[in-house]
């Protein structure tokens, strides 16, 4: 199975580190959006889409990469992401993305979050916020995640 995860992570490294658990599991390539062009996932068999969530969404790289694929036929997706906050019931964005994927013709097989450390700027004021995550639990859900998706 061709598995590629497109992820950005810029602030403390949060998101990467889940996309390399995924990545493990899965036998998968992690690229960031800049690096991969969107006919390069016509030949994977699972692509996830992750970033850590900024502004209550997932990072504008990834949005903007999503936004521009084309319209057509593709394969499965799944969505990730970490975030210092829950996600709250009134926003959820990674249904969001995953209703973009799908209008892209992506096959959203499955989402998953994790708190991650936070210091965006009323958090910093207290020295952060989720400290220590994603820690030792959150990275074995996310082995059990992509177990499921088929690694």
């Amino acid at each position: 199975m061709k598995v590629v995860i497109v992820c950005v992570s810029v602030s403390h490294g949060n998101t990467a580190r889940i996309a390399e658990v995924l990545a493990g599991v899965l036998d998968a390539r992690v690229v960031s959006p800049e690096e991969i062009g969107p006919s390069d996932l016509d030949s994977c068999d699972l692509v996830g889409f992750g970033s850590g969530i900024f502004g209550m969404d997932f990072h504008p790289r990834l949005r903007r990469f999503v936004e521009e694929m084309p319209s057509k036929r593709r394969r499965k997706a799944f969505v990730f992401t970490t975030s210092g906050l829950p996600e709250p019931p009134f926003r959820r964005y990674t249904r969001r993305l995953a209703r973009s994927l799908r209008r892209k013709g992506f096959d959203v097989v499955g989402t998953f979050s994790c708190r991650g450390f936070d210091t965006w700027l009323p958090f910093r004021l207290v020295g952060g916020i989720a400290k220590n995550r994603p820690d030792t639990a959150d990275l074995e859900a996310a082995r059990r995640f992509a177990a499921g998706l088929g690694g």
